[in-house]
């Protein structure tokens, strides 16, 4: 059984900020995940997960990392030339075997459609690739106990190494919110509850960018901010 998620037989590396380790790296708007992961090798034999399809040969672009040309034709089923979103849907999987959540590949959609083309093309889906790499180490760093998921627990200790001082009733929110086998009856064999790769590392994404919206408004950071509707409507919609 493989912890994290990420690429399915792909690989690891160290968490870094724009461009760190080679293609790719944090995109516009700070989406990277913070400093704390651990080093080391992902894939699907190891901790973290990966790319569903096996890599199929095709010739990569001038220029281009062969290994991750064939990573990108593997994912990039209809030969295209650019990847969609049920494409990386059906790519990206969970540790645990599970898939993606499809809120988590809509934002990664998102995050690394810079040209806003609907599709993900090549040097787009370098930095989506760094991008799974980091987090999967990130993961397994606050993966304390090793059980594949995060607990409350290593979810406070995540946010709080990110710099977000959530209260107690908050991290519970939030637990709540993203582990969706919380509430789901026990049954013999299923994973124990705690929060999915994807689901962690859309949860982080999302503080980030509620805290940091926040943080605009609050001008004279006291902590408390008075907003119209409007103003409040603008703020959210905002939010990728």
């Amino acid at each position: 059984m493989s912890y994290g998620g990420g690429y399915n037989s792909g690989y690891g590396g160290g968490p870094g900020g724009a461009g760190a380790g080679g293609y790719g790296g944090q995109p516009a708007g700070g989406y990277g995940p913070p400093p704390g992961g651990a080093g080391g090798y992902g894939g699907a034999d190891g901790y973290g997960g990966g790319f569903a399809a096996a890599p199929q040969n095709r010739g990569p672009p001038a220029g281009a990392d062969p290994q991750l040309w064939s990573w990108f034709n593997a994912v990039d089923t209809d030969r295209s030339g650019h990847i969609t979103a049920p494409e990386l849907e059906r790519a990206l999987i969970n540790g645990d075997w599970t898939p993606f959540d499809l809120d988590t590949v809509k934002l990664l959609m998102t995050i690394f459609d810079t040209d806003r083309s609907g599709t993900i093309g090549f040097n787009e889906f370098a930095g989506l690739w760094k991008y799974i790499k980091d987090w999967q180490n990130v993961f397994k760093h606050f993966d304390r106990d090793r059980s594949g998921s995060i607990d409350g627990q290593e979810l406070q200790q995540a946010l709080h190494q990110f710099g977000f001082n959530l209260a107690p009733p908050m991290i519970e929110l939030v637990q709540r919110k993203y582990d969706v086998k919380a509430s789901a009856p026990s049954v013999p064999g299923r994973p124990p509850p705690g929060i999915s790769f994807d689901r962690f590392v859309r949860a982080c994404v999302v503080v980030k960018q509620l805290s940091e919206a926040f943080q605009k408004i609050d001008t004279d950071r006291d902590g408390w901010i008075q907003i119209n509707y409007d103003q409040f409507m603008q703020t959210v919609l905002s939010l990728p």
